[in-house]
């Protein structure tokens, strides 16, 4: 069995870029990109390992094609706006034939299909090079609907009317920051060259990368392959020692993303940087020009944004939910080097009023669940340890006599599954805490088997979407025994294990060979390195299930008091993704509930929304999520300077006064426009409320106690 080397990747691991030393030859002054024969085996080898030890068990047939097919499509033009209607009229010939050629290596007809959309991009680029010559008339009212991912596939006339448009557009955002229309020209122009170098420079690589993704991400989410650039990013974000701004990246429509953050990395430090938002210029040092990298491809990106430890970089961003013509925020970020230790568990204490009484709520932050196995098999007294450092914090909480202890596990991604299950046993004496089925159906129980309890008194524990994986094992058990109330949102619902595997070892060992003898330890190697690197696949071979027996798979754990989702549910999520495994319900395991939670819910949820009901912050909150609702809905405008100079103004004017209302509503004095905000200013309305509902629960507690002690009246 391997089920003891699983690590419970945290969400968002490596950086989605790509590399590689193929040298594609051009043709009609467009590449003409071949695969290679290390390619096809890389497939092959990857289609034999999902079909024979895959949990989630999928046909490579017919049916698996089209859906691969459809991610293909959109991963190249997912806003409709490159490829024409009858290039997909084409490419319809090959929809139920790339299982075919999955297993048989053949991957002609996928380079055929990108070839042709580079040659679209390259024309629709200089399609709009050649309209900057003409002039623009921007108080025309005229709607431009520049969103086209649920539109009909276009022809090319409708293509030149909607790439003149967007040109227009572009302008027009410039011209809103800065109106000078030749300036605005030049950039526009040095924009859209920069983006036909970088479409000159990809690689048959690339390519490669961006099938086996949809190839891959048509299995489940976590399944993924990694070539020889992908696979050294992912042992650098796992080995947390890189040197940049601590966040992965990706790409969504012309936009480099932050996708997720590593928490007390350099980006999260700033407290401006957020999971979601765009990137649409970096600059070197204080001083240094912004350079445009609208359009570029995230490894591209990189090279620019990381950098050495202590040097300056600055970004343009466009938060999410904000629309394109909105004005963009600038950032300045330290690189730093990213290690295991900026992200260590710590505390805070919130003091709350209750009956004219003060209480004392400890509130622990957990960004993951780390080990540093290195240092401790080498005896390091203090190696990093979620476990460890939160005992620690628990003890030194105990010493100042708090009333209660929250966890905060917002935006914990995961990490290892023995820190999920030790830190459980924290807070019970001991039993089950995960159970783990394997692809043969096998059912292990993992246990906390110290007796001893770190902290018995009143908990509760914070979650939001993005809290995954290890962090749903350990809030599904907090919830199971019933020892602490669970708040915040429904969780991301990762409840899968994947390994990695090193493919050259695969493809160039026995066929017969077990997989046993290639899983599991990554960091096994053969002494001689191979000159061929076929890359690394991340198999999803196990599945967990919480102590009650349903999974926290694509459920995710429901929180006792449900808090409004900043993050939109229905963009982020297990339960967004169609491949996704479903959930389900196996045997409960045998333990024994600490206290039932249930018999207090009503009245903690009662005082909850009554605190809710006349709550500037919470309406603040709530008006944010609409405002955000809204704005994702849009997908045309005006294009007419002086409606959108008058929409972006108001709409900057209804942000700052919301955001003023929420800084009286915390007791902050209001800013002034242009004013900064103060730098470690902890304006988090929602951990705030989770003390406050934990002091209820205390506060109801002691009521039940008190009653109980109380002699009866004769």
């Amino acid at each position: 069995m391997f089920k003891r080397f699983y690590f419970v990747l945290a969400l968002g691991a490596a950086l989605a870029c790509n590399a590689a030393p193929s040298k594609p030859a051009k043709v009609n002054g467009s590449l003409n990109l071949e695969p290679t024969e290390n390619q096809s085996n890389a497939v092959k080898a990857v289609a034999s390992l999902i079909s024979q030890y895959n949990y989630k068990k999928v046909a490579l047939n017919d049916s698996l094609s089209l859906i691969i097919y459809d991610h293909f499509l959109k991963s190249m033009d997912e806003g409709r706006v490159y490829l024409l209607a009858s290039d997909i009229a084409d490419f319809d010939k090959y929809k139920t034939r790339f299982d075919d050629d999955i297993k048989s290596g053949n991957l002609s007809n996928v380079f055929y299909m990108f070839n042709v959309f580079q040659k679209r991009y390259s024309d629709k680029i200089n399609y709009s090079l050649a309209q900057l010559n003409k002039e623009f008339d921007f108080k025309k009212n005229e709607t431009f609907a520049y969103d086209r991912e649920k539109l009909p596939w276009a022809s090319q006339a409708q293509l030149d009317a909607y790439w003149t448009q967007r040109v227009k557009f572009d302008l027009i955002n410039l011209q809103l920051a800065k109106p000078d229309e030749a300036k605005n020209k030049e950039t526009l122009k040095k924009r859209y060259e920069n983006l036909i170098s970088q479409n000159n420079k990809l690689e048959s690589d690339d390519v490669f990368q961006l099938f086996m993704d949809d190839f891959t991400e048509a299995i489940d989410p976590h399944t993924n392959y990694f070539n020889q650039f992908n696979k050294a990013q992912f042992k650098l974000e796992m080995s947390r020692s890189l040197e940049g701004i601590g966040a992965t990246l990706s790409e969504k429509n012309e936009y480099v993303i932050i996708q997720s953050l590593v928490a007390g990395g350099p980006a999260d430090k700033t407290h401006q940087v957020n999971a979601g938002d765009r990137i649409v210029a970096v600059a070197q040092g204080k001083t240094g020009e912004f350079q445009d990298i609208v359009g570029w491809r995230t490894s591209n990106a990189i090279k620019l944004i990381r950098g050495a430890k202590g040097t300056v970089v600055r970004l343009k961003l466009l938060p999410e939910g904000k629309a394109v013509s909105d004005p963009t925020k600038t950032v300045e970020i330290v690189r730093e080097k990213i290690v295991l230790n900026d992200q260590r568990a710590q505390k805070s204490i919130q003091n709350y009023q209750q009956n004219g009484k003060t209480v004392k709520i400890g509130i622990i932050n957990i960004p993951a669940f780390y080990v540093d196995f290195d240092a401790a098999r080498s005896g390091v007294a203090d190696y990093p340890s979620t476990t460890r450092d939160v005992k620690l914090l628990l003890d030194s909480l105990k010493k100042e006599n708090v009333d209660g202890i929250v966890i905060d596990l917002r935006t914990n991604g995961g990490g290892s599954l023995t820190e999920a299950i030790s830190l459980t046993g924290l807070f019970i004496k001991d039993g089950p805490v995960v159970q783990v089925r394997d692809t043969k159906n096998e059912v292990e129980v993992d246990k906390d088997e110290d007796p001893g309890i770190a902290y018995a008194g009143p908990l509760a524990v914070l979650v939001d979407r993005f809290s995954a994986s290890a962090s749903e094992i350990f809030a599904g058990a907090i919830q199971d025994y019933g020892r602490g109330v669970i708040l915040g949102t429904q969780t991301y619902g990762k409840g899968t294990v994947q390994t990695q595997i090193d493919l050259n070892r695969y493809i160039n060992s026995t066929l017969g060979n077990r997989i046993n003898s290639i899983v599991g330890n990554v960091t096994g190697r053969n002494n001689a390195t191979p000159e061929i690197d076929y890359g690394q696949l991340n198999l999803t071979i196990a599945k967990f299930y919480r102590i009650s027996g349903g999974s926290t798979q694509h459920k995710g754990v429901i929180p006792d008091i449900q808090f409004p989702s900043s993050i939109p549910l229905d963009k982020y999520g297990e339960d967004t993704d169609p491949s996704a495994l479903p959930f389900d319900v196996i045997a409960k395991s045998q333990y024994t509930k600490v206290a039932d939670i249930n018999t207090v819910l009503p009245q903690l949820s009662q005082l909850h929304q009554a605190r809710m009901k006349n709550s500037v912050v919470y309406k603040n909150l709530l008006a944010d999520i609409e405002e955000y609702k809204k704005k994702a809905a849009e997908n045309t405008m005006m294009l007419n300077i002086d409606v959108l100079k008058k929409q972006r103004d108001e709409d900057e004017q209804k942000s700052f006064d919301r955001n003023n209302a929420l800084r009286v509503a915390m007791g902050r004095p209001a800013l002034k426009k242009g004013e900064a905000k103060p730098k470690k200013e902890d304006l988090d309305a929602l951990k705030l409320e989770a003390g406050q509902i934990l002091v209820d629960y205390i506060g109801i507690a002691t009521d039940k106690v008190a009653k109980a002690h109380t002699p009866a009246m004769r």
